[in-house]
């Protein structure tokens, strides 16, 4: 009776399936991943931490990621945050032996957000660290990362191009630096984002973070391109 009232005041469909009614449908939302695996992009660019994704970016993942990003279905930042929430718990899990986590998002350009009205990378990775916390873990996610002027959309890229991008595109100012370490002192990093495509975004984030002296543990995200998903990784170091 809810979903059918929600669809005949709102207009409401399910992102997943289209299904009149809520924003995410109960049959959608419970065949969501609940574990996260290692997502090694091919090629890995050197040095990357190891990454880690709850899901394959396809079906209904990818139409939820969309439907935050593109159109603007705010509802879908909870369910995306639990996604998130799996997978940078388990890279936590993995990479970080004891201690405060911060969950750091990648950056959009802000003229983006302005065009979005909002910042759907951010609010979930805020809402992975409230799940986290709720289960005992000491995380937090700050926006520590700014993008330089000069990055285009990355879209249509291929991996060498995403590369040259990026890089040297990201930056983390003093004042986020300083907040962080009078409230996280010995803090390890996870870098958050929706989508893991070819990694050269979070590598470009691991960089700035460690140019400021950061131990980044890992990389989390929502989805990994299927192609990339899960990947048998061997010989390369998950060190920075």
């Amino acid at each position: 009776m809810l979903d059918a009232a929600a669809d005949l005041l709102l207009g409401g469909r399910c992102a997943g399936c289209e299904r009149p009614g809520r924003v995410l449908c109960e049959e959608c939302r419970a065949g969501l991943p609940t574990d996260a695996r290692p997502a090694w992009p091919t090629p890995v660019p050197a040095g990357l931490v190891a990454p880690w994704a709850a899901a394959a970016y396809d079906g209904v993942v990818r139409s939820l990621v969309l439907g935050l990003k593109e159109r603007r279905l705010l509802g879908l930042a909870r369910p995306l945050a639990g996604l998130l929430a799996a997978a940078a718990g388990a890279a936590a899990e993995a990479q970080v032996p004891s201690g405060p986590v911060v969950l750091v998002p990648v950056p959009s350009r802000p003229s983006t957000v302005r065009a979005r009205g909002h910042d759907p990378t951010y609010a979930v990775t805020a809402g992975a660290a409230a799940r986290l916390r709720a289960t005992g873990v000491d995380a937090v996610a700050v926006r520590l990362l700014r993008t330089r002027p000069g990055v285009v959309d990355q879209a249509g890229l291929g991996a060498t191009a995403r590369a040259a991008n990026l890089a040297g595109s990201m930056t983390c100012p003093d004042a986020g630096l300083r907040r962080l370490r009078r409230r996280r002192t010995h803090a390890s990093v996870v870098v958050c984002d929706d989508v893991l495509t070819t990694g050269a975004t979070a590598r470009e984030a691991q960089r700035a973070l460690q140019a400021v002296g950061l131990h980044v543990a890992a990389v989390a995200a929502v989805a990994a391109t299927r192609r990339r998903f899960p990947v048998a990784h061997a010989g390369v170091s998950a060190g920075g």
